[in-house]
């Protein structure tokens, strides 16, 4: 006899809960991971609608799956350095005349530089002190030099793979094995801010990240759309007990459970859920932003992330940490087009985004930082170019000392002092210094600083200065 596909059987019944899309962040495949939600498990307390606080604050991550050609994002513009590019660069050469030019106020090599074509948004918030530039930052164990690195200096395993080095950028311990994110451990810090908070602190809007696995505080996952509920939740008429299905699931998850993976399975679950209960009745009470944000993949990231901001003191969160994702950016081939679509996408949805945050008078209080898997090579693969070690990042936000480039710019010679090879740049400024420097903004105190970034104590710049 074929059975109904409401089939209430245990077996069937748990089956579904498992493949259920909570907005969690799955069965994750390792110990260190199923700490990812923790401590999401409080009591709800009564809802706040109180604006937010003077003393809020936001960390927003913008991580460039693939490992961003930023090369090509920041150009060389005056005419001999220009040419010594487009030598370099061969058919992946931006056009001269269509970059868009500007001006540090206080950063200078003697060359001049324009943004890709596609970055109109970043020139504008670069032009009004919104956005500043940091250069040829990479994953580094200790201060390198291009002997030392030619000497077998210690340096970051796996240099050049995309797994490694996009987990060491968002660990920032490169010379240990993974067990937490930075921004896991930041959270797991800080969260004594956020008395009372309804969710975690970290959210996620690009499913399961290595930045934000914490000991203490896990990331919780929100689509773009909304909360994710369990399959069959819904009031229809195939699910007709749906109710019941639920307040059972909730059951069998608060019931204790000896096996480590069974609670932990219960835990990340049943937090899951309450947290989607919680903020699947705030979201539809979010405030209508006029600001519109581009129908990309990463706009709609930021439109859900300028949502949950507004929220934050409902859920008594005077801190947070947000993830998301724009993949694509491992050019080997057709790179010239490929690239300057992925930027464009970037640009108009970081500008929306910081307008938005303009609109909700919190933009002195959220700060957007990119990071990426690695740079890419001087050197053309084809269509495309290769694996590159130091890259140039991006800080949005009120709270920036924009309009200016940070760090120093590599040479861009190929052979030269900044080359290791094929012009992939050894990085002149540290993962752990690019991170201590927003750490700080968010609150973490000198004597604090290691524990959020073990390796910090090793590099000289523990704050770079972009942040006010």
């Amino acid at each position: 006899m074929n059975r109904p596909i409401f089939d209430p059987t245990r077996r069937r019944f748990l089956r579904q809960a498992c493949c259920a899309a909570v907005g969690s962040t799955g069965m994750l495949s390792t110990l260190a991971q199923l700490r990812v939600l923790g401590a999401v498990a409080a009591d709800s307390p009564v809802v706040r609608t109180a604006a937010l606080g003077s003393d809020y604050k936001a960390l927003v991550c913008l991580f460039l799956s693939g490992g961003n050609d930023g090369t090509n994002m920041i150009i060389p513009s005056d005419a001999g350095s220009y040419a010594a590019y487009a030598k370099a660069r061969s058919l992946l050469a931006v056009n001269q005349s269509a970059l868009l030019p500007f001006t540090p106020r206080k950063y200078s090599d003697g060359r001049s530089y324009g943004f890709h074509p596609s970055l109109p948004g970043v020139q504008r918030l670069f032009g009004e002190g919104k956005i500043a530039v940091l250069a040829n930052v990479g994953t580094l164990v200790q201060p390198t030099t291009l002997s030392g690195y030619r000497s077998g200096q210690a340096l970051p395993p796996q240099l050049f793979a995309h797994n490694e080095q996009s987990t060491q950028w968002q660990s920032s311990v490169p010379d240990r094995p993974f067990q937490t994110g930075w921004g896991g451990r930041l959270a797991d810090l800080m969260n004594a801010f956020n008395s009372n908070n309804q969710v975690s602190m970290s959210i996620t809007l690009a499913f399961q990240n290595s930045f934000q696995v914490g000991n203490t505080v896990g990331q919780y996952s929100v689509s773009p759309n909304g909360v994710s509920t369990l399959s069959g939740s819904g009031a229809t008429v195939q699910f007709a007990n749906s109710e019941a299905r639920i307040s059972a699931v909730k059951d069998l998850m608060a019931n204790s459970n000896a096996n480590l993976l069974g609670a932990a399975f219960a835990g990340i679950h049943g937090s899951a859920i309450r947290d989607g209960d919680v903020l699947g009745g705030l979201l539809p009470t979010a405030p209508v932003l006029r600001t519109a944000f581009p129908g990309s993949s990463i706009g709609a990231q930021l439109r859900m992330v300028a949502k949950l901001i507004s929220l934050s003191s409902a859920l008594n969160l005077k801190r947070q940490i947000f993830f998301c994702q724009l993949g694509g950016f491992d050019t080997h081939a057709a790179q010239v087009g490929s690239h300057g679509t992925l930027l464009a996408e970037m640009s108009g949805a970081m500008a929306a985004f910081h307008d938005a945050t303009v609109e909700m008078g919190v933009a002195n209080q959220v700060t957007t930082f990119t990071a990426s898997d690695f740079g890419r090579t001087y050197t053309a693969n084809a269509e495309g170019s290769d694996h590159g070690w130091g890259n140039h990042q991006l800080i949005m936000g009120g709270a920036v000392q924009g309009g200016d480039i940070y760090g120093a710019m590599p040479s861009l010679a190929l052979g030269g002092p900044d080359d290791t090879g094929q012009g992939r740049w050894l990085p002149g400024t540290s993962v752990d210094e690019y991170s201590a420097t927003l750490a700080t903004w968010f609150g973490v105190s000198a004597a604090d600083l290691p524990v959020v970034l073990p390796n910090i104590g090793r590099f000289a710049k523990p704050n770079l200065g972009f942040m006010a």
